[in-house]
């Protein structure tokens, strides 16, 4: 039990340090692609930004709108932030390390309907966004939460339909019988790609992120739903979304790109501390190269219509998902069949 406590503060440390310099990311992301410098005063290369943009939200005013309703308005960004850190301690973030007789598994659980339990949590988070646009009493900030809402719940159903092809291929909900099912070097992109760019696109949507980013449409609504916040309330909400980004891309990379597998290593004679080492730094590669992905689509494309951004989630992504199961149900099938005779 003590091992596994000291194992969720060092993943929450590992990830809210991510999501902190995703913020830093992000700016120097943009500031390259728009030809900037970006942040460069906060420490050298600017990598302080991320602890100053943490001071700065402690010490704005704490405001609390008068016509508001407080008990919920302060349980929205509590619920927001809690589910997305949640979320984590589900997936592999390598094997299993052994250094002298001390053995710790990499992983803080895996129950066997691990997929089930970060559905429900991103379920959960969709709460926090409405209670908080609810609770604000401000009609831009209501209108982005049901946008939020409407959107992630519509991109859900694509997104768990998308899963379903794959847990027909691999036999099992537990995120680390996934990836066990591809340490031989056969990842699942290779038997599900169209399961894995429905699941993408339904990633960004779920995270609010560009193009997908309608209910925090500054244009229209202001700031969204949490119009209405200030100080760490706002802070909350802004860093879930790193949060979630941090938590998709480990997802995506688990499910799909092996996870902490990398091909060939057991042929390398290294020995398992090596092996469980160089897996983790791989799998943080991976959602490395994610992140920077998130990032590139957001300062590439404009955001869609909310007319264009529900047709694309219940006309294209969710027949799209329902074929992918078809056609993966036909090939198992097949291979029943030629096994058989």
């Amino acid at each position: 039990m003590l091992v596994t406590v000291i194992f969720l503060s060092v993943l929450l440390l590992v990830t809210l340090g991510v999501a902190a310099y995703e913020t830093y990311g992000e700016r120097k992301v943009a500031a390259f692609m728009q030809d900037r410098i970006g942040p460069d005063r906060a420490g050298p290369f600017g990598l302080f930004q991320p602890l100053a943009d943490g001071v700065k939200m402690f010490m704005k005013e704490d405001f609390v709108p008068a016509t508001a309703n407080r008990v919920l308005y302060f349980l929205g960004p509590a619920i927001a932030m809690t589910t997305a850190l949640m979320t984590g301690c589900v997936i592999p973030w390598g094997g299993t390390l052994v250094i002298g007789d001390f053995t710790l598994n990499l992983q803080a659980a895996d129950p066997e309907i691990g997929i089930l339990y970060v559905f429900a949590m991103v379920s959960i988070g969709v709460y926090g966004i409405m209670l908080g646009g609810w609770a604000s009493n401000n009609k831009f900030a209501l209108l982005g939460a049901i946008r939020a809402s409407s959107q992630m719940i519509s991109y859900e159903l694509a997104m768990g339909l998308s899963l379903v092809a794959l847990i027909i291929g691999t036999g099992t909900l537990s995120l680390g019988g996934i990836v066990a099912g591809q340490l031989d070097g056969v990842w699942n992109i290779v038997a599900q790609p169209l399961g894995f760019l429905l699941f993408l696109v339904c990633a960004f949507a779920e995270t609010n992120r560009a193009p997908f980013d309608l209910p925090e449409c500054e244009t229209e609504l202001v700031g969204g739903y949490h119009t209405e916040f200030s100080s760490m309330k706002l802070g909350f909400y802004l860093f879930a979304e790193y949060v979630n980004m941090f938590i998709s891309s480990a997802v995506i990379s688990t499910l799909y790109f092996g996870g902490y597998d990398i091909p060939f290593v057991d042929q390398a004679g290294l020995t398992t501390f090596w092996v469980t080492a160089l897996g983790t730094l791989s799998l943080f590669a991976k959602i490395g190269f994610f992140i920077f992905f998130f990032m590139w689509i957001r300062w590439t494309l404009p955001r869609f219509r909310f007319d264009q951004l529900m047709n694309l989630g219940w006309k294209a992504l969710i027949p799209l998902a329902i074929l992918n199961i078809l056609l993966t149900g036909l090939w198992n099938f097949r291979t029943e069949l030629i096994q058989l005779f």
